[in-house]
């Protein structure tokens, strides 16, 4: 049966407040859900990181989603991105010990999509990735992205003020395969009115099980 477990990962700044969503039957794969940016209320309780934590549930993998240093209860304090890297790579270290047999899938909102896509890029053992809501306005710098090579899913509103419809294909297109970008129409950033869609372009990613293809590459 599907259940949910609250519990604390040790991360270099202090203990991190996490939930762990298990699915009904054995895991296939086991996922990092990160969430949107402290500095401006983010946490994983949002609408967005529990769909796609939930999502990943939905297809069979053990999903976690967790606070960033400084949030709810997680320990120490906001880092601008720098401690939050470690966060992750935390959040991963313990995701590997719970489920040392699995593949690891990372990925995250806003913020989030941020520092997994980064981590991605220099973490062999994060397998596949998905970008939900991803402030390109914000980030400047996105020289990162083209070195994730595992197989990536993006998730946009058409309507993201940090990164519309025609700023994300034109981010994406270039990008080497595999990757996919979903555009949500009539959606803003929080995918307002549209999380049944974003769910269900995580479902259908998360389905087709594309850490294999990247284990086979």
């Amino acid at each position: 049966m599907a259940s949910n477990e609250s519990f604390f990962i040790p991360g270099p700044a202090g203990r991190l407040e996490a939930i762990l969503l298990h699915p009904e039957s054995e895991p296939v794969a086991a996922a990092v859900v990160c969430h949107a940016d402290p500095a401006q209320g983010g946490v994983m309780h949002f609408k967005t990181v529990f769909r796609a934590a939930k999502a990943m549930q939905d297809r069979g993998l053990a999903a976690v989603r967790f606070n960033f240093r400084g949030v709810g209860l997680s320990e120490g304090a906001h880092d601008h991105g720098r401690g939050e890297m470690d966060d992750a790579r935390a959040a991963l270290d313990e995701v590997q010990r719970l489920f040392p047999s699995l593949p690891l899938v990372l990925g995250g909102f806003s913020f989030g999509s941020v520092i997994s896509a980064r981590l991605a890029s220099v973490d062999a053992r994060v397998k596949a990735v998905f970008v939900l809501g991803f402030p390109a306005a914000r980030v400047g710098d996105v020289s990162f992205l083209p070195s994730v090579r595992v197989p990536r899913l993006f998730v946009q509103g058409e309507r993201d003020v940090f990164g519309d419809a025609e700023e994300m294909r034109k981010l994406v297109d270039p990008l080497p395969e595999p990757r996919s970008l979903v555009i949500v129409p009539g959606a803003d950033h929080f995918f307002t009115g549209r999380l049944d869609a974003l769910h269900a372009a995580i479902g259908r990613w998360a389905g087709t099980r594309p850490w294999e293809s990247a284990a086979t590459s």
